[in-house]
């Protein structure tokens, strides 16, 4: 197969928009002997935030904590890394930069799936506030949220490029579309309203981008049949497609492998990073497929109660804590009857307002030099985002743990 160069073409190959891409909000310390490229670090700093970690527990879209065999958000971020990483690398683009987006792309995700974000959705809506989507909480999470120490010890924002930053927020892929094209132009992130406002800023964002529509069609369809989710008719569904278009089984491995051939084969600066016009209707009758089988299977419908009343009950504990006066104080009330939720959501606050608002332990986060993204909670606005970001930043695990909590008296 012949080798597309898009780096000749790449407006990463051009000197000025280099300095864009690689462009950070604030200076990254250095080390003397450091041998990684400025994407290598973001990369490593993904890969060592807190917020990665954590992905290993959140849902996909099967929640079933207690089967290891069921795909978790980590293991989809993996596969979005492996296929992204390899039409890049076939295309001449940056690996590297395609590996950090896609390892960061879905650092925004709330617990339990597409099910939390719907709840976080309704409560922002309730309070006068837009939709929750996860691509911009994710640039929320490595701009403000996620902290690292640094070489003096003082714990610091991630400072991630520009490039990465934009490939998080614009990797949406829910719309239809094939030959996908980056825009000509940077602009400031916080300027994205919806979730696929803007196409990606780089070629290596348009790669991530379509890469994960491709690695979760497959997957998906796997886990439903593990589970038993299908029924008989609906695997009779699935190889009228399989035959329709030539395939001998439709799963992630073939799955993966014919669309990444085809979007190599297919892919040119001219058209864009694009699969060929069979593949692309495959991919989306599959599509078609797992949102009328899958996502809006009546079988999930005791998951979303169970999730809608999880979320909402920790919410209103914390948001009915909120007093114009002094809400910490509010908060420390409540200890006794929630020492869990109450202590983990005080000392998460705790990194991002000023030092003197919480006097129970002045200091403790002297050495935190990050944004005071919540100041001193002087309204009840900037309390529920609190609110908000401590319940999208759980895993599935925690959030249950801390439900139950709530249960007891």
């Amino acid at each position: 197969m012949e080798e597309k160069r898009f780096n000749e073409v790449s407006s990463t190959s051009d000197n000025n928009n280099w300095d864009i891409h690689i462009a950070r909000e604030k200076p990254l310390y250095k080390r003397e002997n450091d041998i990684r490229s400025p994407y290598e670090r973001d990369y490593t700093r993904i890969l060592h935030s807190l917020a990665y970690r954590r992905l290993k527990h959140k849902t996909q879209v099967f929640f079933n904590i207690d089967n290891d065999h069921i795909c978790t958000r980590m293991e989809h971020v993996q596969h979005v890394e492996s296929v992204s990483c390899t039409i890049a690398k076939h295309l001449g683009l940056n690996v590297d930069l395609t590996k950090a987006i896609a390892t960061g792309h879905d650092l925004g995700h709330a617990p339990f799936g597409h099910e939390g974000e719907v709840e976080l959705t309704k409560i922002r809506e309730e309070n006068g506030l837009d939709k929750f989507w996860h691509e911009r909480n994710g640039l929320r999470v490595v701009d403000k949220l996620e902290l690292l120490e640094n070489e003096k010890r003082n714990y610091c924002n991630l400072d991630l490029t520009y490039a990465v930053r934009d490939g998080i927020i614009s990797h949406c892929g829910e719309v239809d579309e094939n030959g996908i094209k980056p825009r000509k132009s940077a602009i400031d992130l916080n300027t994205f309203s919806t979730s696929g406002e803007y196409q990606p800023f780089t070629w290596e964002g348009c790669v991530v981008k379509i890469s994960d529509k491709i690695a979760y069609l497959g997957r998906d369809i796997e886990d439903a049949v593990r589970l038993h989710f299908l029924t008989r008719q609906d695997l009779f569904e699935l190889g009228r497609i399989s035959k329709k278009y030539g395939q001998k089984a439709i799963n992630t491995t073939v799955i993966m492998h014919n669309f990444i051939i085809s979007i190599c084969e297919n892919s040119s600066p001219e058209s864009g990073i694009r699969l060929g016009d069979e593949y692309n209707d495959l991919l989306n009758e599959i599509k078609a497929y797992n949102y009328d089988k899958i996502y809006r299977n009546k079988k999930f419908d005791v998951y979303r109660n169970y999730v809608k009343s999880l979320i909402r009950s920790i919410y209103m504990v914390l948001i009915e804590a909120y007093d114009t006066q002094n809400t910490i104080t509010s908060l420390l009330k409540l200890k006794k009857v929630y020492p869990k939720l109450i202590n983990d959501f005080i000392d998460y606050l705790d990194k991002y307002v000023y030092l003197d608002l919480l006097g129970e332990h002045p200091g403790k986060y002297k050495r935190y030099n990050n944004d005071k993204i919540y100041g001193s909670l002087e309204t009840k606005i900037i309390y529920l985002q609190a609110i908000i970001d401590f319940i999208a930043g759980m895993t599935d695990r925690y959030a249950i743990e801390v439900y139950n909590e709530l249960l007891k008296y």
